[in-house]
């Protein structure tokens, strides 16, 4: 069975962002933004908030191919890149990322966080419980919950000169 797909517009992803911004109850010291995802819509909810220690986590979970040739993801991420220790201890950070899918990437990021003495909160557009691997953990802060791959407009294909090659 395939996936179903939904693509959302910039008006969609503001939609998000507003539903977002009532459920802070507090001021966060900084925010790490996970590449490549939660760069956007984390900028975008920085903004907003007036967050300006903004900060960037890059996490790969390598994997190898099976006897059947398919992949067999590890269990442990490959930090690409991460933030310095001094730059988290006892601040308050909002994690932010496009989608919870499995949870592995952002709860690895909550990890670490925590590792070096900060207090992690965890924020995605679209949470996917269906996909969760964290039983009943999910992300501190959401906008909305799908089953659905989506498709942010960050991710639309597009040639040299800016026109979605989807409308050619």
């Amino acid at each position: 069975m395939q996936q179903r797909k939904e693509m959302l517009t910039w008006t969609d992803v503001d939609q998000l962002i507003d539903h977002l911004l009532p459920q802070f109850d507090f001021v966060f010291d900084g925010m790490i933004m996970i590449s490549r995802g939660g760069i956007v819509p984390g900028g975008m909810l920085a903004e907003a908030m007036d967050i300006q220690k903004l900060l960037i986590a890059s996490v790969d979970f390598p994997y190898e191919l099976e006897e059947m040739q398919r992949p067999r993801l590890l269990a442990w991420p490959n930090f690409l890149m991460f933030p310095e220790e001094e730059l988290l201890t006892g601040e308050r950070i909002l994690i932010m990322d496009d989608v919870w899918g499995s949870g592995r990437t952002i709860t690895s990021v909550k990890n670490r966080v925590s590792a070096a003495g900060g207090f992690p909160y965890t924020c995605v557009l679209h949470f996917n419980p269906y996909r969760n691997l964290f039983g009943t953990n999910r992300p501190d802060y959401f906008a909305a919950i799908t089953d659905a791959f989506i498709i942010y407009p960050w991710e639309v294909d597009r040639d040299l000169s800016g026109a979605m090659l989807s409308d050619l």
